[in-house]
């Protein structure tokens, strides 16, 4: 996956930098905000104001981080506010490439052709990871943000006096609930998965996957009886959720060694991936071809071959054919 080094771009694998076999995300190093006027964030934090075509997305369809961004992008009707551009699936050496390959777009706003000359571009003396999703300010030359659950919130309320369409997925009333299941699906499910593709040794595989598995039993009796996690609408906490979900079966079952059980084993998780899959405008965001192309051709030192088995049947839980 490699990393950058005060500005320069250093290749590397996927497991490298696993302390005592534990894999461990790194923080976001971009945070700022994007608000109706340029107000401060929620928490104080440096804003610039909303605009029309101000804002590029720089995205992965393989990516579930990122795919939560392109969700409320199309749930917001933001696609004439904010464009997007695809890095290409394939992430070997030079890590998330924009070379218009196997689905990908090119950079749609300049002539980059690696992800990492946007971090470049955006902080010459970068060090840290390079992913996506990545919130670029054509006016500034800058990154705003490259941290997701933070763009998803910019999304959900920033642009919603410029045309944005209505709807709000982080209401005030159900914040504590929402922020309370959150924080157990990504430490335990968003993040566990990769805990369990990413270890390197048993311990800490066996440390990341019975906690995972606990958390799909926890989700699986609270969508028993409700539609969705929180209250009686989709929130952000469905989102967050659905993208981890939807790679289930497909990837981190089989490639991530997610193995207890699938979430076609679970009635309840299968019929909510199903529901979700059920707006169009989510399912347009959903790329099989590019998910599994990343996992399967990237990860060479998970999947040396390089092979991509084949689908499961049926391919998204709670459907048939």
């Amino acid at each position: 996956m490699g990393r950058m080094i005060e500005g320069r771009w250093h290749a590397g694998e996927a497991t490298a930098g696993n302390e005592g076999g534990a894999f461990k995300r790194e923080d976001s190093g971009f945070r700022r905000w994007i608000t109706p006027h340029g107000e401060p964030g929620p928490d104080g934090q440096d804003a610039v104001p909303a605009a029309a075509g101000r804002y590029h997305l720089y995205v992965s369809h393989a990516c579930p981080w990122a795919h939560r961004t392109m969700i409320v992008r199309a749930l917001k009707g933001l696609d004439s506010l904010v464009d997007v551009s695809v890095v290409d699936p394939l992430m070997r050496e030079d890590g998330w490439t924009l070379k218009g390959r196997d689905g990908g777009s090119g950079d749609r706003i300049g002539e980059r052709r690696f992800l990492h000359q946007v971090y470049a571009a955006a902080r010459p003396d970068y060090t840290g990871k390079v992913t996506v999703p990545v919130l670029w300010d054509r006016e500034q030359n800058a990154i705003v943000n490259n941290e997701s659950s933070e763009v998803i919130r910019i999304f959900n309320q920033a642009f919603d006096d410029l045309g944005a369409a209505p709807g709000d997925f982080y209401p005030p009333a159900l914040r504590t609930d929402i922020d309370a299941v959150n924080d157990r699906v990504y430490r335990t499910l968003n993040n566990g998965v990769y805990r369990c593709g990413f270890a390197t040794s048993q311990d800490a595989y066996d440390e990341a996957v019975g906690p995972l598995f606990e958390t799909l039993d926890w989700l699986e009796a609270r969508l028993a009886g409700s539609d969705w996690l929180v209250g009686d609408q989709m929130t952000e906490a469905d989102i967050r959720l659905f993208t981890t979900l939807i790679r289930f079966d497909p990837v981190y079952h089989i490639h991530f060694k997610c193995s207890v059980k699938r979430i076609a084993d679970y009635p309840a998780l299968s019929r909510f991936v199903a529901r979700m899959m059920g707006d169009d405008r989510i399912a347009a965001t959903v790329h099989f071809d590019q998910i599994k192309a990343h996992y399967y051709r990237s990860h060479v030192d998970l999947n040396p071959s390089g092979i991509v088995p084949a689908d499961p049947v049926p391919l998204v839980p709670g459907t048939i054919g």
